[in-house]
């Protein structure tokens, strides 16, 4: 692949940063707080390529005296080198990119990969004194694990996730975490137990209402402590604009 070629590579490979990272397209790839990265190395590339194809066009330096008129010391032995037409196939997952964005991590997953709880932090925010508790999948987690619910019990919860069942058909309620980009997606998990529906569909995204109880199990996979809510109410909602847990999006 000649310079205008890889120039050209460039300027897409940029052009397709940029196009995510100014739509939610990014969202499946990397953490919300990376967008600014993301679009300063879709600057830099587009730049890269605009000044290589400018130099490319400069007008070649004019040759002077009898080598001039014989061509150059290597004129006879010059020919045009063709690159292998198979190097544009680089241009396929640039074009994968910007057309075909990827699902986000769901219950297959989630259900072969052990929870993650963020380490025990030294406190918790407070939460309002009055009125239902609308908390995150992980928030729920880490306050019933850590903070043995006590902000939690007598109170009105809502929170909103994926479901997931096990190999047994118990019902849990998922986000997926990260710490840097979809590739390291974990999930965070909540058994679910009290009045459900009588049909689960894996991956439906959920609002669940319910109350805090202390029962907990333990995640098979990694030995984890996985805490129960118990259900009052369901209802199926809109996949979120970020799937993965604002908890960790920080």
């Amino acid at each position: 692949m000649n310079r205008q070629a890889q120039a050209v590579v460039l300027l897409l490979t940029g052009g397709a940063l940029l196009h995510a990272g100014f739509t939610d397209l990014y969202l499946r790839y990397v953490k919300a707080g990376l967008r600014p990265l993301l679009i300063g190395a879709g600057i830099v590339l587009v730049a890269a390529a605009i000044a290589t194809l400018r130099y490319e066009r400069r007008p070649a330096p004019r040759r002077e005296g009898a080598e001039a008129e014989r061509g150059g010391p290597h004129a006879d032995g010059d020919h045009p080198h063709h690159e292998p037409r198979v190097a544009w196939l680089l241009v396929l997952p640039l074009l994968a990119l910007v057309l075909v964005a990827p699902p986000a991590a769901g219950s297959y997953t989630a259900m072969r990969t052990g929870t993650a709880l963020q380490e025990q932090p030294w406190g918790y925010p407070t939460l309002p004194a009055h009125g239902t508790l609308r908390l995150s999948v992980a928030d729920y987690a880490g306050r019933a694990v850590y903070d043995e619910g006590r902000a939690l019990a007598g109170r009105e919860l809502k929170v909103t996730g994926f479901l997931a069942l096990d190999g047994s058909g118990a019902p849990y309620l998922v986000r997926m975490a990260l710490n840097c980009c979809a590739a390291d997606a974990q999930p965070v998990k909540i058994a679910l137990t009290g009045d459900l529906p009588p049909v689960l569909q894996p991956d439906t995204w959920i609002e669940v209402t319910g109350a805090y109880t202390p029962k907990r199990a333990e995640d098979p996979l990694n030995g984890t402590a996985v805490p129960y809510l118990h259900v009052t109410t369901t209802k199926p909602v809109k996949a979120p604009q970020d799937p993965y847990d604002e908890a960790w999006n920080g």
